[in-house]
């Protein structure tokens, strides 16, 4: 078979709305950018699981809306293929609070983590409670 095996699909163009999956108090966050992305002219930048981007939050606590952030998608609904041949795909889509060196905000990641974003992010490995 031609192709490249393990091609990570990119679900999450510009203005999508994510749920967090960490306790840092923001509950929803729009995607604003996603740095190092490299497209077509003319395509909007889209994100993928693993991927840090940009978002601001929507809906939380006062303290944390209207706040601009950095994150890391850990699950999204657009099915990706894996190496092995296998399509996975989650419920919704989700990402955790970080630094820019990936050093996670919150202390807890409610729900699975897909395996691409825990090994990419060695701190959201070590949070996350189930890594899918």
């Amino acid at each position: 078979m031609k192709g490249i095996p393990g091609r990570m699909m990119r679900g999450l163009p510009v203005g999508a709305r994510l749920r967090c999956a960490d306790n840092t108090g923001a509950k929803i966050v729009q995607i604003v950018t996603v740095p190092k992305y490299h497209g077509v002219h003319r395509r909007y930048p889209s994100g993928g699981i693993g991927d840090l981007l940009v978002v601001s939050v929507k809906k939380g606590t006062p303290e944390m809306r209207r706040q601009v952030l950095n994150a890391v998608i850990v699950r999204q609904k657009r099915p990706f293929r894996r190496p092995d041949g296998t399509m996975v795909s989650f419920e919704d889509n989700a990402v955790v609070i970080t630094t820019p060196e990936g050093e996670v905000k919150g202390s807890d990641i409610k729900g699975p983590v897909a395996r691409e974003a825990a090994e990419r992010w060695p701190r959201i490995a070590s949070i996350a409670s189930m890594i899918v």
